[in-house]
């Protein structure tokens, strides 16, 4: 079975997401976390999804000097592109690692500002894998009814943590070639030291 590299949140999207993949791929988790800002309760909420959702594999990676790199060097209205690109591209490294062909993502077209069409254009250009994104047309109630059902929303509720450092009105629309002149202002040398810090756990320690 190929292996997928599953971009974990903690909001009610992305383990669904893991959900409808799970008997299609092999599903690796990695939750890119703030703990030093949110506190331990994140991983906690993180692991607890993990364990419902029966994730075998997961990295647990500190991505807060990365996000407040950001925040200094890029534009701040187009933070929650820049952080999802971010993201995608320390998944890769974790997909070479693990031999993982694909990312998989609770994104869904419009639902949110970094989730418009053209924003989703832009994080798609500046990734190399493929990126599976199967609640991309759901309606947000289809996909509360799933969590529900699968036993992961009352798990996920609660405020996004990955709002913390976000700006108050984000960018709504985005041309890929201008974002990929933000991430040349992006050390990406801080990705992969937070890499290198990055927790693995497994089934057997949830």
């Amino acid at each position: 079975m190929n292996k997928a590299i599953a971009l974990l949140s903690g909001g009610i999207d992305s383990p669904v997401a893991m959900y409808l993949m799970k008997d299609r791929v092999e599903v690796i988790a990695a939750h890119f976390h703030q703990q030093e800002l949110t506190g331990p309760g994140e991983i906690e909420k993180v692991k607890r999804l993990l364990k419902r959702l029966e994730v075998k594999k997961a990295y647990l990676v500190p991505f807060t000097l990365v996000l407040k790199h950001i925040v200094e060097k890029c534009r701040h209205k187009e933070y929650y592109i820049l952080q999802k690109i971010i993201m995608m591209k320390a998944a890769e490294k974790i997909a070479e690692k693990e031999g993982a062909k694909y990312l998989i993502t609770g994104e869904n077209l419009g639902q949110v500002s970094s989730q418009t069409l053209s924003n989703l254009v832009s994080i798609t250009k500046h990734v190399k894998l493929e990126i599976l994104r199967p609640l991309l047309t759901n309606d947000k109630e289809e996909t509360i009814r799933k969590a529900k059902e699968i036993g992961t929303y009352e798990i996920s509720e609660g405020p996004e943590i990955c709002s913390l450092l976000g700006p108050k009105h984000p960018a709504t629309k985005s041309d890929w070639q201008a974002i990929g002149r933000e991430l040349e202002n992006i050390d990406f040398a801080l990705v992969e030291e937070a890499l290198s810090k990055a927790e693995v756990v497994t089934d057997k320690e949830l």
